[in-house]
């Protein structure tokens, strides 16, 4: 071998060493006993036969509890819920929405198993990683597909999918929060032409389905996760009778690990309910997280308007709720038994978005962190037959959430 040769061949074999230290092995890593939660938003237009129809905000937040694992899967139990403002109105809270289950199994590279009983998650087996190990600038390809839920449209029993083929970039790292993320670029097309269902009673079906997805997705890949993704889409369903749905938009995810769950503090804020003096106001653990129920709270007379000795009170529990600053807030209304069951539900919801407003202005958590439910008369503390026990009846109850 000549000298020339020689240094030929080091330098190719430096040039190969370089980009071996350089690839990264991107897998999904899991273990029994993990949970976390998803918190995506979804901002869109909704445009029916060629008319705006109008805009809509979404959140979708997941709980997911990682139940077993199984060499390179995991099985994962889930709670989906989606809550929708149409209003228009920004930085407006979201009412407690509909609740979906799911059971799935993921594997490293991220393909799900998952039975045609569960309508969630809607986008699945994005991302998946190739097996070999990757550099800044490769890129690959991977089958997947998307599942909606048109059981209230269209009358479909099982969820609706639209396969796609996704193409991955791997564009490179940045920091956040002292951590480096991986980028990858996800992008893929949709257009299906779905086969003639059997149900020949439907009225309508999607017959052909178009639109397409481009997502960048922040990898952490010493935990093994999305750190978090933002996405614009458009979607265009034409009906076998001629209608066109279009959606287009926005969306973002964040993905929280829970490592201290708030129902572990419960004697901490137990004392300090006590050591701020709080009348009418208690704290329990629960399945969803910690409660802290104000009872006898006091609003403007058949209103929903907070009285000032009553803000003072959520002014120094603001001061606890800020102690959690990975939990969402659920905030609940509940009315003693008097008037119509009418006007009892509507004035629970009420009570309960005032608070929840009151907590978003001393900024203890934004729109996207704050949920609201109310529930009337039906969950009472204590008979409505005395005039004390509708007021523990009348109170409002914070849970900072676990799941």
């Amino acid at each position: 071998m000549t000298k020339r040769t020689q240094l030929v061949t080091l330098f190719f074999l430096f040039v190969i060493g370089i980009n071996f230290l350089n690839s990264e092995e991107f897998r999904f890593k899991y273990s029994e006993g993990d949970s976390y939660r998803i918190l995506s938003t979804v901002q869109e237009n909704v445009i029916v036969n060629g008319y705006f129809d109008h805009y809509a905000e979404i959140v979708n937040r997941i709980s997911v509890d990682v139940t077993s694992v199984n060499g390179e899967s995991a099985e994962h139990s889930a709670t989906f819920m989606t809550s929708e403002n149409s209003t228009g109105y920004s930085n407006r809270q979201f009412s407690w929405g509909e609740e979906y289950e799911s059971r799935f199994t993921r594997d490293s590279l991220g393909r799900y198993t998952i039975s045609d009983i569960y309508f969630m998650p809607v986008v699945r087996d994005v991302p998946i990683f190739p097996k070999n190990d990757i550099q800044i600038g490769d890129t690959w390809t991977a089958e997947g597909h998307e599942a909606h839920d048109m059981r209230r449209t269209f009358g479909l029993d099982a969820p609706f999918k639209v396969p796609f083929s996704a193409r991955y970039t791997y564009t490179g790292t940045v920091q956040k929060d002292e951590k480096e993320l991986h980028v990858i670029d996800v992008q893929y097309n949709l257009y299906y032409t779905s086969p003639k269902p059997q149900d020949i009673t439907l009225a309508d079906y999607p017959a052909v389905t178009m639109g397409y997805s481009h997502q960048t997705v922040y990898w952490d890949n010493n935990r093994g996760a999305i750190d978090h993704y933002n996405e614009d889409f458009r979607i265009i369903v034409e009906t076998a009778r001629g209608n066109v749905f279009e959606f287009e938009g926005i969306a973002q995810a964040e993905i929280t690990e829970f490592t201290s769950p708030a129902a572990d503090k419960l004697a901490d804020v137990q004392h300090t309910i006590e050591q701020l003096g709080l009348e009418n106001t208690q704290v329990r653990a629960d399945e969803d997280g910690l409660t802290i129920s104000i009872e006898n709270i006091q609003f403007l007379p058949d209103s929903a308007v907070l009285m000032e000795s009553e803000k003072q009170k959520i002014r120094q529990i603001a001061t606890i709720l800020k102690q959690f600053p990975d939990n969402d807030l659920l905030i609940s209304g509940h009315t003693a038994l008097a008037g119509t069951e009418a006007a009892r539900q509507e004035l629970s919801e009420q009570r309960a978005q005032s608070v929840a407003t009151y907590l978003m202005e001393l900024g203890v958590k934004d729109a996207y962190h704050i949920f609201t439910q109310g529930f009337g008369a039906t969950r009472p503390v204590a008979p409505n037959t005395t005039e004390e026990g509708k007021a523990r009846n009348r109170r409002v109850e914070i849970t900072i959430m676990d799941r």
